[in-house]
């Protein structure tokens, strides 16, 4: 299916991964094979792929290790039936990931702070999925199979921004929460809170309050950190227009 002025898959697929903090984890059971479903919490890593804090102790964890292929459910948890919101069943790999555990941890912590009380812990460790493929459910008529490219980051020529990306989010947190209140509110129509930034890649800002979180996408793309400055200052100012 193509995309439309007012339905884009690709699109759409990328804001359900990098707004999600809650998910249904499908694993195999050790041994037998059957089906195992869990809720697990869960953040993005800049390529918008999930990234996953598990025990050893628990089944999912055990069944992962045996066999890495899973599926994960991803929904927007609309009001009313939650048939009428659009879901994602994403298949993969799921790799136990130390090589990248200061870039795992540092994303995850800033969707789950609470994670800090246990992140150190001995049997846990973060896992990231690596995408085979996408379902989209979007509504009648709106059923669409995508590829990774389709809804993944490229983060070719990005190696800047990504260096940048922790010192970016601490300052914005630290000195911008101004204008992260107005992106929320007047860019994207959220209500007033204490919105604080999570994350940004070459696509975008990741935005969360409590644990509602939201997505402001760029303009162009950003591959450095003084791209990415200037493009949040030119969205400020767009934002302040809007209350004048």
């Amino acid at each position: 299916m193509q995309p439309t002025p007012d339905f884009d898959p690709g699109k759409l697929a990328k804001s359900l991964l990098r707004r999600s903090r809650q998910g249904a984890l499908a694993t195999l059971m050790a041994g037998s094979g059957d089906p195992y479903c869990s809720l697990v919490n869960l953040a993005s890593h800049p390529d918008g792929s999930p990234i996953l804090l598990i025990s050893r102790l628990a089944i999912h964890t055990k069944n992962t290790l045996a066999d890495p292929r899973i599926s994960l459910m991803l929904d927007e948890r609309a009001a009313g039936d939650p048939l009428e919101g659009a879901r994602i069943m994403l298949s993969g790999l799921a790799e136990q990931a130390d090589a990248e555990r200061d870039l795992l941890q540092r994303r995850y912590l800033n969707a789950h702070p609470s994670a800090e009380a246990f992140v150190s812990f001995r049997d846990f460790s973060f896992f990231r999925i690596r995408p085979s493929g996408t379902h989209l459910v979007a509504g009648f008529g709106r059923i669409v199979d995508l590829k990774p490219e389709q809804f993944l980051t490229d983060l070719t020529g990005a190696e800047d921004l990504l260096v940048a990306e922790e010192g970016a989010v601490e300052h914005m947190n630290a000195d911008h929460r101004d204008a992260m209140g107005l992106y929320a509110t007047k860019l994207l129509g959220a209500a007033e809170g204490d919105w604080r930034c999570t994350g940004c890649d070459p696509e975008g800002l990741d935005m969360q309050e409590g644990q509602t979180a939201l997505r402001l996408e760029f303009p162009e793309r950003v591959t450095s950190g003084t791209a990415l400055r200037k493009v949040l200052v030119r969205l400020a100012g767009e934002a302040r227009a809007k209350t004048l």
